[in-house]
């Protein structure tokens, strides 16, 4: 009975779901229902907890009565296991998706509360038609409860021995939590959209939740990655997987909202264009999830393959998208941008890191799909796109990304002194030689692409670190959080470049005692032994390196599913990783080895980190709790969003513009730019 109690709570949220999309709506033009909405988003997510929690527990007790615990638990999983089990497939990780869906739309409820009317009960509304659109697919296809009586399997089938790592354990919630949290954003500009004004006030409402949404899905491709690294053996760290893609394209996107949402908030430019960002980075989520779970491309990632499933998020996503795109169709001609700036300006500078980053999404689009369209053209026939596709087009558009951003401490609204250039060009000369001679030291030889990627990021960093030096005693959260981010991104640029050109390989026969040479170091082949874990037999290899480090790579047999797996043993290090993971067993007790040293691969992902770090550093700049605390300024000047108050005040950089020309009071530069309308 206990799990259809979950089911029927599950089905109430439902229903809850449609209550809050409907009650959401009507409120905003009749304010008599605006304390029902938060009463609803409170219930939705109170019911959705319940059946989640039904679930995670038929996992924990081993209820192989329910057909999604027998086919992904076993009794001698480790209950830590058995927990990460309920989002190990389709059913129980959308539920998972929903689960956080309802939080995001309590979390908005309360964090919204001094929104007017008219924009609270829209955006609240939009997620509650985007839940019951979930929550439909999930009860019509994809139910997590379904019993298998009265003849239950005296034992489940076990997790996917891929599948039982720390990786899925934080891996799905985090990642999900950024695909989801772009909802917010999408509802945001829904509403304002509806409402016909998209201004400051809604950049500045929206900024924190899309920042928090990029951040969560930041820290979620990068455990992705690193899960990938150590897991699967084979010792990369992006192989450009359909699935990969999937995640990261709405982050593309993400990044380029963030930054449009800065000039609409600041100049009041790139209104229809932020707006337009808004609907791309959710509706990129929705397409990630089609691809997961549609079957239509193939992918190691990939939770189904059921043709029904696809066809309903196919409809959810036509509905979702077709619908935002409708309203924006309508809305976005009457919405003018008319603010100004004149030669090299900020406003410019976030035009172009806008324009390449919607290039190379459109360039990850096209490569993703692609396969897709070439089978239904040719009547079947398959087709793959793979890495060197994606490095040729992605990794250009990446490089002249990062010399803009290396500018962007510089840059000031409206325009730009080029006398404030002259520090960043001398930074530039002394990365470039530092870009010349720090690959030379940790390869032993020249290579382009490392060269290229140490000099941009160090060229970054001084940039960035000499502005924060400059502005010691103003800084805001706001300005440490973009500057941190930026550093990140640096960090993952020189990892990228030069664990790329400079990672060393080798596959050897060995047995045990066999020595081998790699990058003057030596690995001793030192003992193997057979150890027992809770639900697999393992061979685990023991190698010592000349200078006394060790690792223990391993061959697990998994006896439930008949499956073998390899656990690499890695010497973690900041500056390098030694990577050993074993092939076969040999006829003759030797077996093959794969032996990798991996420069910098770290800094991949301590830059991902650092980006996330700045994301949501930037959020708790206490301008945005003035926003929440401040009321009415706005609402005399007629603007929907006016118990917001009157917003952010501009940060310690943004107030001194570019100081010289404003302590002199120069005459303004003619225009000679618009900001885009679309």
């Amino acid at each position: 009975m206990i799990v259809e109690f979950g089911h029927f709570s599950v089905v109430a949220a439902l229903l809850v779901a449609l209550a809050l999309g409907v009650v959401g709506h009507v409120s905003a033009v009749n304010s008599v229902w605006r304390s029902l909405v938060a009463t609803l988003a409170s219930c939705q997510l109170l019911l959705l907890a319940i059946g989640f929690a039904v679930l995670v527990r038929a996992f924990l007790v081993s209820d192989f009565s329910v057909a999604y615990v027998a086919e992904n638990s076993n009794s001698l999983l480790p209950w830590y296991y058995r927990v990460s089990a309920t989002w190990g497939a389709h059913e129980g990780s959308f539920l998972l998706w929903i689960l956080i869906m309802g939080v995001w739309t309590w979390a908005v409820s309360l964090g919204c509360r001094r929104l007017p009317d008219e924009i609270f009960g829209r955006v609240l509304g939009t997620m509650g038609l985007l839940n019951f659109g979930f929550l439909l697919f999930l009860l019509s296809t994809s139910s997590p409860f379904e019993r298998l009586l009265p003849a239950a399997p005296p034992e489940g089938a076990d997790l996917n021995p891929l599948l039982q790592d720390f990786g899925l354990i934080v891996h799905p919630p985090l990642l999900y939590t950024g695909y989801v949290g772009f909802a917010v954003a999408f509802s945001f500009a829904v509403a304002a959209l509806i409402g016909g004004r998209l201004d400051a006030a809604w950049a500045r409402w929206s900024r924190p939740w899309t920042n928090v949404a990029w951040a969560f899905l930041t820290v979620g491709i990068a455990l992705g990655s690193w899960w990938a690294y150590y897991e699967l053996g084979w010792g990369g760290w992006w192989f450009w997987d359909p699935v990969e893609n999937a995640s990261f394209m709405p982050w593309l996107a993400g990044t380029a909202l963030i930054h449009s949402l800065a000039v609409t908030e600041k100049r009041g430019a790139f209104k229809s264009w932020t707006a337009l960002l808004a609907i791309a980075a959710f509706s990129l989520s929705l397409l990630g999830a089609f691809i997961v779970r549609s079957g239509v491309l193939t992918s190691v990632h990939a939770f189904a393959v059921d043709p029904e499933r696809g066809l309903f998020v196919l409809a959810l996503l036509a509905i979702a998208v077709g619908g935002a795109l409708a309203i924006y169709g309508v809305r976005a001609p009457t919405i003018m941008s008319r603010a100004r700036y004149g030669g090299f300006s900020r406003e410019l500078l976030l035009l172009v890191n806008n324009a390449i980053l919607v290039v190379a999404l459109a360039f990850v689009l096209h490569g993703t799909l692609y396969p897709l369209a070439h089978e239904a053209m040719t009547g079947g026939e398959k087709t793959s796109v793979g890495a060197p596709y994606f490095n040729r087009g992605f990794v250009p558009l990446m490089c002249v990304l990062a010399c803009f951003l290396a500018l962007a401490p510089v840059a000031r609204w409206k325009r730009t002194p080029l006398s404030l250039l002259k520090n960043s060009g001398l930074m530039c000369v002394a990365a470039l030689c530092m870009g010349l001679v720090l690959p030379l030291v940790l390869g032993g030889a020249f290579k382009v692409g490392a060269a290229v990627a140490v000099a941009l990021g160090i060229w970054i960093m001084l940039v960035h670190g000499a502005d924060v030096w400059r502005r010691r005693n103003s800084t805001t959260r706001g300005y440490l959080g973009m500057t941190i981010a930026h550093i990140g991104f640096a960090v993952a640029l020189m990892g990228i470049g030069v664990t790329s050109e400079f990672s060393r390989e080798v596959d050897v026969r060995m047995a045990v005692g066999d020595s081998v040479e790699l990058n003057g170091v030596t690995y001793r082949f030192a003992a193997l032994r057979r150890i027992e874990g809770p639900n697999y037999v393992a061979d685990r290899a023991e190698f010592v390196t000349d200078s006394g480090v060790h690792l223990y790579p391993e061959k697990r047999h998994y006896p439930v599913r008949d499956q073998v797996m390899t656990e690499a043993g890695i010497a973690a290090g900041f500056v390098r990783d030694l990577y050993i993971a074993l092939g076969s067993a040999l006829p003759d007790g030797a077996w093959g080895v794969r032996i990798q040293d991996k420069p910098m691969v770290r800094w991949v992902w301590l830059g991902a980190l650092l980006m996330a770090f700045g994301g949501v550093l930037a959020v708790t700049d206490p301008r945005y709790r003035r926003l929440r605390a401040t009321d009415g300024l706005r609402e005399a000047r007629g603007s929907p969003w006016a118990t917001s108050g009157a917003g952010p005040e501009p940060s310690a950089g943004e107030r001194e513009g570019a100081p010289l020309a404003r302590r002199k009071r120069e005459p303004k530069a003619p225009a000679v730019g618009h900001s885009p309308t679309t």
